[in-house]
């Protein structure tokens, strides 16, 4: 059994350590991505949803998703700690899958709310304990989250381009049985590597009799699945999530204020600087979440079947090439930040930020300027889809794999899990407002034909690229600010 001085202690630039949770962490996200990617596209050719309602169902089920990692970051904290949490999530997922896949069109929305519980406990958990493979002035932590980050995006990279693959051409059961395969094959990995992790992740409750510790670890458990049929009417009824996140939205936000308030002075700051990249997140994913939702749809129906000239489908490519263009351009883009730190125009975070919403801005006004390589069939062009991403990727890269690093170093050790779960919960947020920016497309398309959705649809990216571009600048704005909240974090 390591001890925390001992993993803390490394030499070279990564922890054995961060590895283990890298491989976990790339299946949990072929899970999460394969089966975000089908989502829209099964309810309305499966189910028979139309678009506008489709897009909100799939803003509620990844709204909840996210909103439960908030909760599961809070009982992961004060009661289970990070080792129960992932394993009992990733249970959860594993099972929730195995039930859609079981029969797709009868049990969909069971599958879902399990895999809803499953990723709330799961994923704040293995984010906070790569945060604790590090002392809090080592340098070397953003360098650690980049790598993590890449893991997330081979999972998706797999999981985005195979399940959708499966589902559309072959059977919608493999479909979700390759996620519940994959997701137990996280879990073997977890088992079998735990032990190096040492104290990390362990109970916070180390001090109580077993007993006690037992009672309370159970009790969380039980809640979780009597919450269940809950949150199914819930995900049915995305009138009842409306009200589901504003309810939790307050809560939140009053739970972040008391604790804040508990800190001293220099935390407070702090605390107040992590607040504004995490509400900045939620602007980002409310635009950038397109990509599960109206981008699914109007790449199923408004772009060739042509990429460079070969045979491809085009939900593949939106479900898949963002995580390709990740995995290609994060080592460059990492390389270009240290050539730029050598020569002392290292751009600081929240210019990074800002940065990411200008690449943000372009990619939308790129998707607006599909409707003018469109034939009359309302189709477009795949390979301007394509190189589209490519410029979103790198608005991605300026925020995502930054942006937990900087989180857990502006957070307290006590709060990495609290906070780690407001940084999801704005995903949440982002996720809730990307449906019904989509459903809005949906509605404002009066015609029934493929151009007319074209011409729906990429009004509303425009529409979108304007509000990325203000932020964008904002930020930029904000930067002096923001720097003397952070104090000394980098």
């Amino acid at each position: 059994m390591y001890t925390l001085e001992e993993i803390q202690d490394f030499k070279g630039k990564y922890p054995k350590q961060l590895w283990t949770l890298f491989t976990v962490e790339m299946w949990e996200r072929f899970c999460f991505y394969g089966m975000r990617g089908v989502l829209t596209i099964f309810m309305v050719d499966q189910l028979g949803l139309l678009e506008d309602k489709a897009n909100l169902q799939y803003g509620a089920i990844q709204a909840f998703i996210y909103a439960f990692t908030f909760i599961g970051g809070i009982f992961a904290d004060k009661i289970l700690g990070f080792k129960r949490s992932l394993v009992f999530g990733g249970l959860i997922m594993s099972i929730g899958n195995l039930i859609i896949a079981f029969s797709p069109h009868d049990f969909f929305y069971f599958g879902i709310t399990c895999s809803i519980i499953g990723t709330g406990f799961f994923k704040p958990n293995i984010s906070s304990m790569v945060g604790e493979l590090y002392k809090e002035d080592d340098p070397r932590r953003d360098a650690g989250y980049g790598l993590f980050y890449a893991g997330i995006n081979i999972g998706g990279l797999l999981g985005g381009g195979l399940c959708v693959y499966l589902g559309k051409y072959y059977s919608w059961s493999w479909c979700f049985l390759a996620a519940a395969v994959v997701m137990i094959l996280g879990l073997i990995t977890f088992f079998a590597t735990k032990k190096t992790l040492g104290p990390i992740g362990d109970s916070p409750l180390q001090a109580l009799p077993q007993s006690k510790r037992t009672t309370r670890e159970v009790l969380v458990y039980i809640g979780a699945l009597l919450s269940m049929p809950l949150i199914f009417i819930m995900v049915k009824n995305t009138d009842y999530t409306d009200y589901f996140m504003y309810l939790i939205g307050i809560v939140a936000v009053g739970y972040f204020i008391i604790e804040t308030l508990k800190q001293t002075t220099p935390y407070q700051k702090k605390l107040v600087a992590a607040f504004i990249f995490i509400f900045m997140y939620f602007v980002f994913n409310s635009i950038y979440e397109q990509s599960g939702g109206s981008l699914s749809l109007f790449a199923k129906d408004n772009l060739v079947h042509k990429l460079l000239g070969f045979g491809m489908d085009p939900n593949v490519i939106n479900n898949s090439a963002n995580s390709f263009f990740i995995i290609i351009f994060s080592p460059l883009i990492g390389l270009a930040w240290i050539g730029l730190n050598k020569r002392k125009l290292e751009p600081n975070t929240i210019n990074k930020f800002g940065i990411g919403f200008l690449f943000l801005a372009a990619g939308f006004f790129l998707f607006y300027s599909l409707r003018y390589f469109a034939g009359a069939d309302g189709k477009s062009s795949l390979n301007l889809f394509t190189f589209t991403w490519l410029v979103i990727t790198f608005g991605e890269l300026c925020l995502g794999p930054i942006g937990m690093s900087i989180i857990t170093k502006l957070s307290p050790k006590k709060m990495f899990g609290m906070m780690m779960g407001l940084w999801f919960l704005a995903s949440a947020f982002g996720q809730f407002a990307a449906g019904k920016i989509g459903a809005s497309f949906s509605e404002a398309n009066t015609g029934n034909t493929n151009m007319s959705k074209l011409i729906a649809y990429t009004d509303g990216y425009k529409t979108l690229g304007i509000y990325a571009l203000i932020a964008g600048v904002v930020l930029i704005l904000m930067s002096k600010l923001v720097r003397k909240l952070m104090q000394d974090v980098k």
